[in-house]
């Protein structure tokens, strides 16, 4: 627990003792996220400093390593649910205290602009936003397929959940919130709210991890393959079978 001396400091006073009234609920889908969690958990600290988050809620698919003991040491919740991301940001959902969610993903880091943009976009509760992607890599081909992710949210309105969702509970709750799918449920959400996202001009650094050991090109054929696939009407339990393989 070394690694998070100087998150826990910064946290705790803030989710231990939950005095500090703030508009956004952070929901951070976990399994196993141990390793990514220090990043991403010091891109809030700011936002807790300045009173913008309520609270952090991690949504835990069964992870088996010390993602529960970090919640606990910063003062976050710690929620358990049946495996899969949208099960989990739903049951958080559920119970989150913030008239805002910021859905976040465990392996990505908000850019030091995030919070003056968010700010600035609490005043439209009838429109959910996301942020410019880059990854934790600097190739051509990272920044290639980043600027292809950029485009297609941009162009068809389908930004994926490593770009972050933040949407007012009011907009979520009339939308139907994400649905309960192993795969794909970031797209699902995008097509609810279609017409009604908007881009935030600040970054998401997400790691590359999964690019660099299966390849940039194959990675981006299989995601837009499995895309393709579900736009169609394939079931996503089978798509999901055969992302995971």
């Amino acid at each position: 627990m070394g690694l998070y001396i100087g998150i826990e400091i910064l946290f705790t006073p803030v989710f231990g003792l939950k005095f500090m009234p703030a508009p956004i609920s952070v929901i951070i889908p976990t399994l196993n996220s141990a390793p990514q969690l220090q990043r991403c958990l010091g891109a809030l600290g700011e936002a807790i400093i300045d009173g913008l988050l309520t609270e952090v809620i991690f949504s835990d698919g069964g992870s088996t390593d010390d993602t529960s003991q970090i919640a606990e040491g910063v003062g976050a919740e710690f929620l358990s649910s049946p495996k899969g991301r949208g099960n989990q940001m739903a049951a958080a959902a559920a119970v989150a205290r913030g008239e805002w969610l910021l859905f976040l993903h465990s392996d990505s880091v908000l850019g030091r602009d995030w919070q003056e943009a968010v700010m600035r976009h609490l005043s439209n509760k009838d429109k959910a936003a996301y942020f410019r992607l880059q990854f934790d890599d600097y190739s051509v081909a990272a920044r290639t397929v980043a600027g292809w992710g950029n485009f297609r949210a941009r162009a068809f309105g389908l930004p994926y959940g490593d770009q972050g969702l933040l949407i007012s509970q009011r907009l979520y709750n009339s939308v139907g919130g994400f649905p309960a799918i192993p795969l794909m449920e970031d797209v699902a959400m995008a097509k609810k709210l279609k017409g009604k996202l908007t881009a935030l001009p600040a970054r998401i650094e997400t790691s590359a991890e999964k690019y660099r050991s299966g390849g940039w090109v194959k990675r981006s054929v299989i995601n837009g393959g499995i895309l393709a696939q579900y736009l169609a009407g394939t079931d996503p339990a089978r798509l999901a079978d055969k992302y995971y393989r």
